[in-house]
């Protein structure tokens, strides 16, 4: 039986995630009129046909019926529009070297090309379409960046990208940002030797206003209040989502407490906290990895890893989600932490939700190990503190000053 959609397609690639509502298309689909005679297609003789449709009596044997036919130019104009043009990228250029005194040194950036196989990716929205199927993994081309990597470092491994993780932090505040790129100097040109385990707390440090960090927002239990660092989990999720999509072993991760819209799709991201929540990985691959960030004028940061490839074939399929939450109602907390009068928001409502994702890895030994990744993110309610005078009937004397009532 043949299936017209007109739903929600949902286009995949690794955690990247397209939506198309394929009804709001007409054009993708023309009619055409078809002709037969005791079952088999024909041309139609010009003598039958009179004044455009209205069709004379035939000889018995003949039928017309309409035919749906795909508008391929339509479809690819809006997956070239839709999809490629965010997603497509050209190979870069990049020259890795170490220094006189032993670091590593970068010219230019070495991010893979990328780009949709478009011709592929038409022929299998149609199959999509006729088989009434909403989910398509989407055909990307990948090319290695030109690269140039002097002798020591190829001697340790250093011969092309491995994997590249990535995340969007556009709309960040102005201290995100500053806190995401001094977050990202520190990672770029450390070297992870084989076999060794990658701790993301190890090499960010100290947060504090003397490694160069501003105060931003933080989650601390059941609020979001600024503290040092704050932005930081965009570089542990950008870090976690390159090691987990090659197919590396995650020693450790951990998703925020509730849905951050920063980390979409839920469940690839990866929160941080030193020294106490961190992510881990085992480098397993035959060689060292050298990693590079990078923020482009987009607002994407990448962990770019440069190393050897070996023969196993990752593939992440998600988010499966369930059990979504409404926000609670909303909750006030009247302090003297604030002048009286004003008001600082402690949180903003957000549902709460589980997703989970699987990892299938296969190697050519065919050998095939499977694991998954499952969050849980919390409802939470609006939360505003509010600044009362230390006499004020509305503060109790409660632990720390405050006390939280429901919102009205």
């Amino acid at each position: 039986m043949t299936v017209f959609g007109a739903g929600e397609l949902l286009y995949r690639y690794q955690h990247h995630l397209f939506t198309i509502q394929s009804g709001r298309y007409p054009e993708w689909r023309q009619s055409k009129e078809v002709w037969t005679f005791a079952g088999r297609p024909v041309k139609l003789p010009t003598e039958y046909r009179v004044d455009g449709d209205r069709v004379p009596k035939l000889p018995a044997g003949f039928e017309r019926h309409e035919e749906v036919q795909w508008n391929r130019d339509a479809i690819r104009a809006v997956l070239a529009q839709s999809i490629a043009s965010v997603f497509d990228r050209a190979a870069g250029d990049v020259t890795i070297r170490k220094s006189s005194t032993g670091s590593v040194v970068f010219d230019g950036v070495g991010l893979t090309g990328r780009s949709v196989d478009l011709d592929r990716a038409v022929t299998l929205t149609i199959e999509a379409l006729t088989r009434g199927v909403t989910d398509i993994t989407l055909p990307v081309r990948e090319v290695q960046p030109q690269m140039t990597v002097d002798s020591a470092l190829q001697e340790e491994g250093i011969r092309e990208v491995v994997t590249i993780g990535e995340s969007d932090f556009s709309g960040s505040a102005w201290a995100r940002r500053h806190n995401i790129g001094v977050g990202l100097a520190r990672f770029n040109g450390v070297l992870i030797p084989k076999d060794s385990i990658f701790s993301f707390d190890e090499i960010l440090g100290k947060v504090n206003a003397a490694t160069g960090y501003l105060k931003e927002l933080v989650i601390k239990g059941d609020r979001t209040e600024p503290d040092y660092g704050g932005g930081l989990c965009q570089l542990g999720t950008t870090a976690y989502r390159g090691v987990w999509e090659y197919g590396f072993l995650i020693l450790q991760r951990k998703n925020h407490s509730y849905a951050v819209h920063y980390y979409s799709p839920q469940g690839t991201d990866a929160t941080i906290y030193p020294p106490n929540v961190d992510v881990r990985f085992l480098n397993d691959s035959p060689g060292s990895l050298i990693i590079q960030t990078y923020a482009d004028a987009d607002d994407h940061a990448y962990f770019i890893y440069y190393g050897t490839r070996d023969d196993r074939q990752a593939e992440v399929i998600g988010p499966y989600t369930w059990g979504s939450v409404a926000p609670p109602p909303d909750k006030v907390e009247y302090t003297t932490e604030i002048p009286a009068g004003t008001t600082r928001k402690l949180g903003e409502r957000v549902p709460g939700i589980k997703a989970l994702w699987y990892r299938i890895i296969a190697r050519a030994s065919g050998v095939v190990q499977e694991d998954s990744v499952y969050s849980t993110y919390e409802a939470r309610p609006r939360f505003d503190q509010i600044g009362v005078d230390a006499s004020s009937p509305l503060l109790k004397s409660v632990s720390g000053g405050v006390v939280v009532q429901p919102g009205a």
